[in-house]
């Protein structure tokens, strides 16, 4: 049976749409529906019910899609066996990342990857969680980093890196005896978050709640969607804010931005690589996963 066929049908039955498939195959309509003819017209029976409003799986269909996700699984494998022989250190690679990763860490480790393997052509698109996990169903991209673990039956998730949040004014903000803020400072400053959904915002109520505090509790004058609108905003002096530390390495060194200890809470999270659990990973996915990985290793054990 055809490669590119079997690919087909897999979409089909899993998106139980032509028209859908023909979207993440990057294919027209009438190709979707002659490949699948050909596969029916080869096996010698009807593999979709066909109506106006949707497409359901026969028997047959249910039969060939086990055993199809078998053959792929396999030619893929053996794909990627070859070119682990043949030593070749090149081909693509399509990642999603989340906006702190995406514009704060992704950076540091394509620099150092594409140093070691420049062949690799690499583009990532950074988006919310959830089109990266849609994105990775759909096979858009071969991985996501992602910054809250997400429970999903198609999703493998693995932590890679532990991110501190932290509590963020302008000099001068707070008075210089103040060192460290209490919780009831905290309640009663100006705070600036990220709008609602956000992952960051998501971890900053989880401890606040855990130290007996809600988000009625404090002076929220702002929701802003992105981590540079709200590190302006805080350097005007309209108020604080807690975000990720990575977010902030610049402004710390130039003294731009201070960082203050909140008494008795710290926030930590991890961020998350995201790949498809049926699916093999191409040679290029599992190399920058290793990499990935290596680096974050030695950047924790404070190995330059």
């Amino acid at each position: 049976m055809d490669y590119e066929r079997l690919k087909t049908f897999i979409a089909v039955a899993e998106k139980k749409s032509f028209s859908e498939a023909a979207k993440i195959l990057f294919v027209t309509q009438p190709t979707i529906s002659a490949q699948i003819k050909a596969l029916e017209e080869e096996l010698g029976t009807k593999l979709f019910e066909r109506t106006t409003k949707k497409v359901e799986m026969t028997q047959s269909a249910a039969i060939l899609l086990k055993y199809a996700k078998k053959i792929i699984h396999l030619s893929d494998s053996a794909h990627k066996e070859i070119l682990k022989f043949e030593d070749s250190m090149y081909g693509d690679l399509k990642i999603g990342c989340s906006f702190t990763i995406g514009e704060y860490v992704l950076p540091e480790f394509l620099k150092i990857f594409k140093e070691d393997y420049p062949l690799v052509q690499m583009s990532a698109d950074i988006t919310n969680s959830n089109n990266i996990v849609s994105n990775i169903k759909d096979q858009f991209i071969d991985m996501g980093l992602i910054e809250t673990p997400i429970e999903d039956t198609q999703i493998v998730v693995e932590p890679f890196m532990e991110d501190e949040l932290i509590l963020i004014a302008a000099p001068g903000f707070f008075p210089d005896n103040e060192i460290t803020i209490s919780a009831e400072r905290l309640k009663e400053t100006p705070l600036i978050v990220r709008e609602k959904g956000s992952g960051t915002r998501a971890v900053v109520n989880q401890y606040l709640n855990q130290a007996g505090i809600s988000e009625d509790d404090l002076n929220i004058i702002m929701e802003l969607g992105s981590t540079e609108a709200i590190k302006s905003a805080v350097s005007s002096k309209l108020g604080v804010s807690i975000i990720s530390k990575s977010a902030i390495k610049k402004e710390l060194q130039l003294k731009l931005l201070k960082a203050y200890p909140i008494k008795d809470i710290s926030f930590y999270r991890y961020f998350y690589i995201a790949f498809r659990k049926d699916q093999v990973l191409k040679e290029t996915t599992e190399l920058f996963i290793d990499h990935l990985k290596s680096i974050t290793v030695k950047n924790e054990k404070g190995v330059s």
